[in-house]
């Protein structure tokens, strides 16, 4: 078999591909890979000055990087995570950068009600929600063949479930909010699948149905809801791949090099702000040409 053949091509990605480097005698770095980043200081627009945002799965990469970039600016950030110390320890840094933007929350999404609770409690504490970002997801790969029901759940719970949990949770919320917006981060995994991974790709394809059926239903309300769908995207953990995994990756991807996670950050920041008023229901691949 492959060695290469459950790749993902965002970032859980690394999830799989750490576990294998680990297994080999090439944990080579890759010179010149640097996590995207948004400038530590204030930027001279602040798109989001007054607005609320929620971003789940916002303790690492993507995630972070995102509750980074509305904050720098203006947004009051609730950086969501299952992880206390994940989340705590983003919004500490963002904090650093912007003081007073990040506040954090330890919730898991695949819990209704802890998710309602969750709402309520940042209403009392930021105020009414403008942007609701759903980022949070978690791998459990392997071939369907050989594939636990309780890997299957798991994925489904956190990835596609957590996206309805939080969406009822927060609304009615948006319906009265200025300028509201959703927007999920789904996957190139959920649009051309990957062997390997039937619950991740069904996961992700499920949140664009998702996205596609809940932008119809709140359009009339004035919520938009779009879906952005990240390619192979350089994390902190893509340092230790060796140079035979760069090469072969490279050659899926017609601009010839890995995106970052700040160029998932500015689609997100462009999605939720007024100059994206007219954009919904559409799934936006961020992936340098892989699935064109």
């Amino acid at each position: 078999m492959d060695d290469f053949e459950f790749w993902m091509m965002d970032e859980s990605l690394l999830f799989h591909l750490k576990f294998k480097i680990q297994n080999t005698k090439s944990p080579l770095p890759i010179p010149g890979l640097t996590r995207g980043r948004f400038l530590h200081h204030a930027p001279a627009m602040s798109r989001f000055a007054d607005k609320i945002a929620v971003v789940t799965g916002g303790g690492r990469g993507i995630g972070q990087e995102i509750a980074r970039a509305l904050a720098a600016e203006g947004a009051k950030v609730a950086v969501v995570s299952r992880s206390a110390a994940s989340c705590g320890q983003a919004a500490a840094e963002i904090n650093a950068d912007f003081p007073g933007t990040a506040t954090a929350y330890a919730v898991d999404v695949a819990d209704h009600a802890a998710v309602q609770a969750l709402a309520q409690q940042i209403g009392d504490e930021l105020g009414a929600v403008n942007i609701l970002v759903n980022n949070a997801g978690v791998t459990r790969d392997g071939l369907l063949m050989r594939m636990k029901e309780e890997d299957w759940d798991t994925v489904l719970d956190t990835n596609l479930k957590g996206a309805f949990n939080t969406v009822k949770a927060f609304m009615r919320v948006l319906m009265k909010a200025q300028d509201p917006r959703i927007i999920n981060i789904a996957s190139v995994i959920g649009l051309i699948g990957n062997a390997g991974q039937t619950n991740y790709s069904a996961s992700k394809a499920g949140l664009i149905g998702f996205t596609k059926a809940v932008a119809r239903e709140l359009a009339g309300r004035g919520v938009t809801c779009n879906a952005v769908a990240p390619g192979f995207i350089t994390t902190d953990m893509t340092a230790g791949l060796p140079q035979a995994v760069r090469d072969a990756v490279l050659t899926k991807i017609p601009l010839g090099n890995f995106g970052e996670t700040g160029d998932i950050a500015a689609m997100v920041a462009f999605l939720a702000s007024p100059a994206a008023r007219y954009i919904t229901g559409q799934v936006i691949a961020v992936d340098g040409g892989m699935t064109m």
